[in-house]
């Protein structure tokens, strides 16, 4: 998203929980066929098959991470519940840039003074630094 409508929102990309479910799937899969009646390994490769499964339900029932509207955002907030932010709570919005592997990641991070809301790219669907400079834009707009 390029700019801030009154309403807009960024969710995971829907490639990203039908990717965790076939990895989970997958990996059940080679530890069933390469268990050799070990339980440990059968156990092993359930038990990262179950997380992978998890959270690619996660992203299944709370896709949208980040919502704004004209009082504010709403942030996903535990496993799949909702929190929303008025703009008079949010003290800060900023993006962590850390290199890291060759490679540059960012975060976005909104700062609710008691919370601390951190998203990123694959959280939002788009780079953390267009979602920033949005929110910026709309809480201006909010303020005036």
């Amino acid at each position: 998203m390029d700019e801030a409508s009154p309403s807009s929102q960024w969710r995971v990309p829907v490639s990203l929980p039908v990717a965790k479910l076939v990895a989970g799937a997958l990996l059940l899969a080679l530890g069933l066929l390469f268990a050799d009646g070990d339980a440990v390994r059968l156990a092993l490769a359930g038990l990262a098959a179950a997380g992978l499964v998890g959270w690619a339900l996660r992203d299944l029932i709370a896709p949208v991470r980040l919502a704004l509207d004209d009082s504010g955002v709403t942030v996903v907030h535990g496993f799949a519940g909702r929190r929303h932010l008025p703009w008079s709570a949010i003290e800060a919005i900023t993006v962590d840039r850390r290199p890291r592997l060759g490679l540059t990641t960012e975060t976005l991070e909104v700062d609710a003074g008691e919370s601390l809301h951190l998203f990123g790219r694959y959280d939002l669907g788009a780079s953390p630094a267009e979602v920033a400079a949005a929110l910026r834009t709309a809480r201006r707009a909010a303020d005036a």
